[in-house]
């Protein structure tokens, strides 16, 4: 888990133990040679020094190389003869080795005994507490990825794959050109460099094409690339080197990114010259894992300098112009937590990257956070078999094929880390709920189709108690489909909606009419017969009265409604006797709904405008059938409030 930041980015800031009695094996430590430290404290409890710095170094050394179950081992007699004595991180790390080894219900345990035990507000506490999202519902995800593991990949580390022209750019120690007995003390593995890979048509596969960018090879450690949109200028992780290694105060050699621009020679070659220090970088702090903007105006980066919220963040500058930068912006708490963010990926759709401060099947999980007009959504966890029990990272993609790469140490990996190719299927899960248009109460029993756009039916559920529906199959991204919801004494409703271009949940809240009620050009009016009068009056007859009566039925059964009246006559007889006969009409009318018990301010107006908002062409002087006339003669209730 561990070696990889190091190797690529980011030193993990760590608590500063004890001193042991085992001289040989703290120097090895400090020196971060894990494996062998382990070894040299291992013997010191044979020898019966089992002492709470022995065992927290220990589990730290197999921890920091990813060996799990021996790290889950030594944690769990750390805490179990030290638990009062040792700080929560060992809590917390005592979590994850569980979580990597998939012992989820005790990896549950000690991170809430972590929860606990830390005193200041800790995000990776929080988000593994959220009690929206559980470790239930991420093993739930359904599966969007295929994988296959790559032709390329070593018994060793293989790993922080980014595209190239039509090829793969990928960090191994499977060559190293300099020095090739030379090992890598912490995991005892050769130094990393840059190597080209040619991606199969199908991009499902790479092989090995040559060694790439031998001019920036130094005999350290080169990793994680991004390239400017034209693909003339790399930027890079390396080691603090500049003919020699640099150190901190505490020495420690951190990590850097540097900047090198492309020559291409008169046969195609490309040879990156004027390599460069970013401006931003420090020998007290690292800065690594490039990652550039599509418009090639933003360069992210993972570094655990000031002002970082938890052990690595990402960063952003905005890029200004030729070796010029803005100063670091750090992503903030949506993004970033107590734990650690890297190997950031960022798309004109979403940013990528790795964590283990928010909740995970273990280790490193890869999330997505959507990118809306610049700002970033709350990250999503992708899921297995994306992710694993143990790291997953360095995830890229093509987001117009859905395939890219991704990176992981899983035990079905042919060594160290592995690269694998993945294919993402797009897919929908719809569901919402139906609901009364004009109480907002929840509908239950509704009958819900989905239907394709040849208007074939899909799918048909009913709603729950609590008006909601989900459909069981996922559903295509970017295709459009029509909802239509049947219920009784309502008006059936049909939604017309096209699904998003990239894989989630689409939501659609319903709203059903009651059947009383229709819209037209968005007024809502009371939906009921003919209001008939006698000739020249404004009685209400007894045939009115029935039609009327469902108007009263309607606002006893929604006591917020209050409506406006609108009373209107045709085109014969004079026209200041149609206005007033018709507002007569409306009066009356008023007045029996509030004498069969509706509150009178219920009602806003009662107002007659005889011929004056016709509805067809009959006006005066016009010949029209009686029917024509009819259409002009009417009442209309319309709904003001709800």
């Amino acid at each position: 888990m561990e070696k990889r930041i190091i190797i690529l980015a980011l030193l993990i800031i760590q608590m500063v133990n004890s001193q042991t009695k085992n001289k040989t094996a703290d120097a090895l430590f400090d020196k971060m040679y894990y494996i062998d430290a382990a070894k040299s404290y291992e013997l010191s409890i044979k020898n019966g020094d089992a002492s709470k710095e022995i065992l927290q170094r220990l589990g730290d050394a197999h921890y920091f190389n990813t060996q799990m179950q021996d790290a889950s081992k030594w944690y769990g007699k750390l805490l179990a003869d030290y638990s009062a004595e040792v700080p929560a991180e060992y809590y917390f790390r005592y979590a994850q080795s569980l979580q990597g080894i998939q012992n989820y219900e005790l990896a549950k345990k000690w991170m809430k005994s972590f929860s606990e035990k830390q005193k200041t507000t800790d995000s990776r506490a929080q988000n593994f507490s959220l009690k929206t999202v559980t470790l239930e519902d991420i093993k739930k995800i359904k599966p969007q990825f295929v994988l296959e593991n790559l032709e390329i990949n070593s018994a060793y580390s293989d790993f922080g794959p980014m595209f190239y022209k039509d090829n793969l750019v990928y960090a191994t120690t499977i060559d190293s050109s300099f020095l090739k007995t030379a090992k890598y003390g912490w995991n005892d593995q050769p130094y990393l460099n840059l190597q080209l890979g040619k991606v199969s048509p199908t991009q499902t596969n790479v092989t090995f094409k040559e060694r790439f960018a031998k001019e920036i090879t130094t005999q350290y450690h080169e990793a994680c690339v991004a390239f400017s949109p034209d693909e003339k200028t790399i930027y890079f992780t390396r080691n603090n080197y500049n003919g020699k290694l640099k150190r901190d105060n505490k020495g420690v050699n951190n990590l850097k990114l540097y900047s090198a621009k492309a020559v291409e020679s008169s046969n195609g070659n490309v040879r990156w010259e004027n390599v460069k220090e970013l401006p931003f970088n420090s020998d007290n702090y690292s800065v690594g894992q490039p990652t550039i903007s599509k418009d090639g105006k933003r360069l992210y980066f993972v570094s655990d300098m000031p002002g970082t919220i938890g052990s690595t963040d990402i960063f952003m500058v905005d890029i200004l112009g030729e070796d010029q930068y803005s100063n670091p912006k750090n992503l903030g708490e949506k993004i970033n937590t107590s734990g650690r963010e890297m190997f950031p990926f960022i798309t004109d759709k979403a940013l990528y990257f790795a964590s283990d401060g928010f909740l995970g099947l273990g280790g490193l999980d890869v999330f997505e956070s959507r990118l809306n007009d610049e700002i970033f959504d709350t990250p999503v966890n992708l899921g297995a078999p994306l992710n694993s029990s143990m790291d997953d990272f360095g995830y890229i993609v093509n987001e117009e094929t859905n395939k890219g790469f991704v990176c992981s140490n899983r035990k079905s990996g042919k060594g160290d880390d592995d690269i694998y190719s993945f294919e993402r299927s797009c897919t929908q899960a719809i569901k919402g709920y139906v609901f009364d248009a004009i109480s907002n109460k929840k509908i239950p029993g509704a009958i819900v189709t989905l239907k394709n756009n040849e208007n074939q039916e899909l799918q048909q559920i009913v709603s729950r108690i609590d008006g909601k529906f989900e459909f069981e199959e996922n559903i295509n991204c970017n295709t459009p489909y029509t909802i239509e919801v049947v219920k009784e004494n309502f008006t059936t409703s049909s939604k017309a909606l096209l699904t998003p271009e990239n894989s989630g949940i689409t939501e659609v809240p319903i709203g059903l009419d009651p059947n009383l009620i229709e819209r037209k050009e968005g007024v809502l009016k009371i939906k009921i017969g003919i209001i008939f009068f006698d000739l020249n009056k404004s009685d209400i007859r007894y045939d009115a009265a029935i039609e009327l009566n469902k108007v009263v039925l309607l606002m006893t059964q929604y006591p917020s409604v209050v409506i406006k009246i609108e009373s209107h006559t045709d085109s014969r007889a004079d026209d200041q006797y149609n206005l007033e006969l018709s507002d007569r009409r409306a009066k009356a009318t008023r007045d029996y709904i509030i004498s069969q018990g509706i509150a009178p301010e219920r009602i806003e107006s009662a107002i007659g405008y005889g011929e004056t908002q016709l509805i067809n062409n009959c006006s005066n002087g016009v010949p029209c059938s009686e029917a024509q006339h009819q259409m002009n003669r009417r009442s209309e209730f319309i709904i003001t409030k709800m």
